[in-house]
């Protein structure tokens, strides 16, 4: 993974490819964006660059000091994780289990066992080489309705009680940027990742040349891997949480969902508000995602005479029970009148 910055006097590899593609047309990165586009924008702050600059690498370069033990890790994994990925880090609820099937010897070697045998479930503790892949997803995306907003001391402490979860780590060890190397040094598929393939350097040659198959060809392909059916449902319906356009589909896995309609109405729908805070991650407007659609809400509590109360305080503070063990987060950032907005649509049926 490239960085843009590494450090006050040093340039990173992605300004330095920038620079070379810019040298090729005469220009230089300063003056690209002080002429390109004459009165419009303006060169980025030195707090602006770093502020977005936030990747780290294999080798740590980009690590904040900081530190965390298992303990508070704990505390702050309950509060902040553990609705969707249990309190152990092994349910599969909600995302796929992030520990399980590693063992001490896989920490010696520094290779997965289970990864070489079929019918396993494969846990990202058992695939990732680098716990650096590990600290850096968790700062910049976690927690999955907050992303970015952990301290560095809590993303320390969070990884550090994944650590101990798999064995990595014991129980009252603190996690800083000064000892984490040697938390590499026990990754469980540490030796996993390999970088001798023939793209991996500009001038290399490809792995493959792309040839049909003349003799022993298969008649049919054999499908090795596949979803199973107690699983399909886990994530909702996989088809609506992804891209619509382009070649990738998300599979069906709620045969019984309508597809959305290809256009809505954008009259009574809070669109903005849903979109904003982040409602249509988990709820369909018409089918269960994670969490229940929006038209299977506001049908179960339209006769209730209460309805506008009890979903401002179910909204406002988040639980879980009503619609299975996958536990909505709390919307305290809400204000009064959204809340209102939202509420009153549901109640209402949420008409679109």
């Amino acid at each position: 993974m490239s960085r843009w910055g590494e450090g006050a006097g040093g340039m990173g590899q992605g300004a330095r490819v920038l620079s070379g593609i810019l040298a090729g047309f005469g220009l230089s990165i300063s003056a690209a964006s002080a002429s390109a586009f004459e009165g419009i924008g303006r060169t980025a702050t030195d707090a602006e660059i770093r502020a977005w600059d936030i990747d780290v690498r294999p080798d740590f370069v980009g690590l904040p000091p900081g530190s965390g033990s298992v303990a508070d890790g704990e505390m702050l994994w309950i509060e902040k994780c553990s609705s969707c990925h249990g309190d152990f880090g092994d349910a599969n609820h909600v995302f796929p289990p992030l520990i399980g099937n590693t063992t001490l010897e896989d920490i010696e070697t520094g290779r997965v066992a289970a990864l070489r045998e079929g019918g396993r479930t494969r846990t990202t503790i058992m695939k990732v080489s680098t716990v650096s892949t590990l600290w850096d997803f968790i700062n910049r995306a976690m927690p999955w309705d907050k992303p970015k907003s952990l301290k560095p001391d809590e993303v320390y402490a969070v990884l550090a009680y994944l650590l101990n979860l798999a064995d990595i780590v014991p129980a009252d060890y603190v996690l800083s940027n000064e000892n984490i190397d040697w938390v590499q040094s026990r990754m469980p598929n540490r030796n996993g990742m390999t970088l001798d393939h023939g793209l991996w350097k500009i001038d290399g040659k490809p792995d493959t040349h792309n040839k049909a198959c003349m003799k022993n060809c298969l008649p049919t392909p054999v499908i090795s891997s596949e979803l199973p059916e107690f699983a399909r449902s886990a994530h909702g319906e996989l088809l609506k949480q992804t891209r619509e356009y382009g070649a990738i589909r998300g599979t069906r896995t709620l045969p019984e969902a309508e597809p959305e309609a290809a256009a809505e109405p954008a009259s009574s729908v809070p669109r903005d508000l849903l979109t904003a805070n982040g409602c249509l991650a988990c709820h369909g407007l018409d089918g269960k995602v994670i969490g229940p659609g929006f038209n299977e809400v506001a049908e179960k509590y339209q006769a209730r005479a209460d309805a506008i109360d009890y979903l401002k305080e179910r909204i406002r503070n988040g639980g879980s029970g009503t619609w299975g063990d996958v536990q909505m987060p709390p919307m305290p950032q809400l204000s009064d009148a959204d809340l209102d907005t939202i509420t009153h649509w549901l109640s209402a049926g949420a008409e679109h």
